[in-house]
């Protein structure tokens, strides 16, 4: 990883740049520092800057966000950084700065919150599901450590890559707590990255342990010949008579993790404890096409990001969080080291998505973060139950959301009757304690955002991240009432906006500047693993990260993203599409469980395969008296398209698409687009070369019906 680093630029703790010298810096601290007042404690005081108008020069006042006094040598100086900390970027907590690595993080964990419960799962009676049972801190700390030294007993040296092959479950957070530990590096594995990725990444990272599940024992089985690296295979909730035992020729020994425990707890061995720059984790990202690639993330990295979270958003060993978003993703990922940090009990969902409602009953998360997927279910879930509920019940939960929407609008406290009357029954689907919810992934429409804040209260953000930067590049802070935007920068970077001519987004734009996000400093990743060429892609000279995703400076200094570099096509008219955008507009129709939107430069209009919500078309063809053999039929039935794409205009109409916009045919499928047939990302971002390929007959089929009915544009 020498070579990696070698090419990087990123300031040293986000201070200076390749050509600033010391009166540069010395300018840009008595400037902004002579604007700097004390933090007025208000939820509407989010300023941290004092405005002077002979300062406009060098220092904008942007309310959330701070734009840096100097120039670049060539072209406009528009970086931005966030008004809690614009003098230097943040790198450690700043309560604790002694916590440098993740298992510094723990280390403070277990001090502080060693009795408090940790890690919970639901057990079985008599085959039925019952309460949580819960493990210690200081009980995950023991098994961390015989883990650990299990893996040391086997051979496994310091600086090896360890694969973590199975879902979410207690074992995963210990297993990784034990690489931090020991100085060697996790690396999530899973099948939906598609097929071989397994094998791939086994070998590109030449993990020299795995540990799996039962099931996924047998793939890793039929691959052993292939997979010469590994020497030990670690089956985590296998019974020992149940355990194959391999000819010794192979090479490779096969445990149990209670075997495991019990080889470590024979053989301990004190902490080989990591360096803020030692490499952490390989978090392998698909993309939408090609191998994987492993984002090599250090430990500093992930301490920084989670370090400048922590000035916007604290928790306490009060809280609770379920823990069913996939561990092997950045998000779920940087969510566990901000939880241990402040002693949070994380309880793990069954394993099934269909029952992660009843989950949530028994657990009562205070805590609770989605990707919009889920929250657009929820959203249109409550929507279909109030108009199902009668016309009085109906208009009171419109009377109570107007009421709640005008007073938050308006800086006002709500009435508490309204809660009482209706939202507490709502805030019940999801165990009835949340008091934070956080966005992330994709763009989540402004309607459900404020659908989220009204319904449930509490604490509510979107945020904007990647696998590169360990996670969150921005997020919304309290207090902001705005939706629509991702917030302000991460304390732990700086962010800029490029221009990109070709797609017409420059940073004169008015009223708001655009471009393409660029993002530095000490969260920013050190590299793709074995891969400098696309390393080179992505981090220019002066450690710039370029996304790919296009944003704006919205009012007071929030970041909104508005389009991706490489997801536009153009219509044969000339006119661009961000399909995303479209997409996330038609994800708000009762009717859609998942959309996928198409069109090229050979034809003038958008044709869309529509995935259904099928409970919500069943109510609509009872409500219409029609009577069908099976849902297939139904979604190929006329009068059944007619109504969606009649719902899909009107919501188009509503959040004001453009004409070329709307969708002109809709195809109606039963499958949903998954990771498992190949049209959806590990982050549920949809995979459009093989969307196309998958969805070419009926995309072709719409495409010569419109051309037959020569169909007018929506207006």
């Amino acid at each position: 990883m020498s070579s990696l680093k070698s090419k990087r630029a990123i300031p040293e703790n986000g201070k200076g740049f390749t050509s600033m010298d010391s009166t540069t810096a010395q300018r840009r601290l008595n400037s902004i520092h002579a604007h700097l007042v004390s933090v007025v404690d208000s939820a509407f005081s989010h300023s941290h800057l004092r405005s002077s108008p002979t300062a406009a020069e060098f220092l904008s006042e942007q309310n959330y966000s701070v734009v840096l006094p100097e120039k670049l040598q060539t072209g406009k100086w528009n970086v931005y950084r966030s008004a809690r900390s614009p003098l230097k970027l943040v790198s450690r907590f700043p309560n604790h700065p002694d916590i440098g690595t993740l298992h510094d993080n723990f280390l403070l964990a277990v001090d502080f919150f060693g009795d408090n419960n940790y890690l919970g799962t639901r057990i079985r009676v008599d085959g039925t599901v019952g309460e949580y049972k819960w493990m210690t801190y200081r009980e995950a700390a023991t098994a961390r450590t015989a883990i650990g030294c299990g893996l040391i007993h086997h051979g496994i040296l310091k600086g090896s890559c360890i694969g973590l092959y199975f879902i979410n479950r207690p074992e995963w957070i210990i297993v990784d707590h034990a690489c931090s530990a020991y100085s060697l590096i996790s690396v999530p594995l899973y099948d939906t990255l598609g097929p071989g990725a397994v094998k791939y990444i086994i070998n590109h990272a030449e993990l020299k342990a795995v540990f799996c599940v039962p099931q996924t024992l047998n793939p890793l089985l039929s691959i052993l010949s292939e997979i010469p690296s590994v020497r030990l295979i670690v089956v985590v909730g296998g019974m020992e008579n149940e355990v194959p035992s391999l000819p010794s020729s192979t090479g490779i020994q096969i445990v149990t993790y209670s075997r495991l425990l019990n080889q470590g707890r024979s053989y301990l061995q004190p902490f080989c404890q990591p360096k803020p720059d030692d490499i952490a984790t390989i978090c392998y990202t698909s993309g939408t096409t090609g191998t994987p690639k492993g984002v090599v993330l250090t430990h500093g990295n992930l301490i920084a990001n989670a370090a400048g979270f922590s000035l916007a958003v604290k928790f306490n060993p009060r809280d609770v969080y379920i823990s069913y978003l996939p561990l092997a993703h950045i998000f779920e990922r940087f969510n566990q080291i901000n939880l241990a940090h402040y002693g949070v009990a994380v309880g793990f969902y069954q394993g099934d998505n269909m029952r992660l409602m009843d989950d949530l009953a028994a657990l009562r998360p205070t805590l609770f973060c989605s990707v919009p997927r889920l929250s657009n279910r929820i959203y249109a879930g409550i929507l279909n139950a109030v108009k199902e509920s009668g016309t009085l019940k109906e208009r009171l939960f419109n009377a109570a959301y107007n009421s709640k929407k005008q007073a938050i609008m308006n800086g006002r406290s709500p009435s508490p009757i309204w809660d009482r009357l209706v939202f507490n029954k709502i805030k019940a689907r999801l165990g009835g304690r949340v008091r934070f919810m956080a966005s992330g992934a994709s763009p989540l429409s402004p309607d459900v955002m404020d659908f989220l804040k009204i319904c449930f209260g509490g604490h509510i953000i979107e945020g904007y991240g990647m696998t590169e930067t360990s996670c969150v590049i921005s997020c919304m802070d309290e207090g902001d009432i705005l939706s629509g935007h991702v917030g302000s920068p991460n304390p732990a970077c700086e962010i800029k906006l490029v221009d990109v001519p070709e797609m017409n987004y420059t940073s004169d734009d008015q009223p708001y500047p655009r471009g393409e996000i660029c993002v530095r400093g000490p969260i920013v990743f050190q590299g793709y693993y074995k891969d400098e060429m696309q390393t080179r892609e992505v981090l220019d000279e002066d450690g710039w990260l370029h996304t790919g995703d296009i944003g704006l400076w919205h009012t007071g200094g929030r970041l909104k993203i508005i389009d991706r570099k490489k997801n536009i096509f153009k219509l044969a008219q000339g006119e661009y599409i961000a399909p995303e955008k479209v997409e996330n507009v038609y994800a708000k129709c009762k009717f859609i469980a998942q959309c996928f939107i198409f069109g090229d430069s050979l034809n003038s209009s958008l044709v869309a395969i529509v995935s259904v919500d099928q409970d919500a078309l069943k109510a609509w063809a009872s409500s219409q008296g029609i009577k069908y053999k099976d849902l297939e039929q139904l979604c190929n039935d006329p009068r059944a398209r007619a109504a969606v794409q009649a719902e899909m205009d009107a919501v188009g109409r509503d959040a004001q698409l453009r004409g070329f916009e709307f969708a002109k045919s809709v195809t109606l499928v039963l499958e949903p687009f998954t990771m498992e047939n190949g049209l959806l990302t590990p982050t549920f971002k949809i995979k459009r070369a093989q969307a196309k390929a998958y969805f070419a007959k009926a995309i072709s089929d719409m495409y010569a019906e419109l051309t037959t009915s020569d169909s007018s544009p929506v207006k």
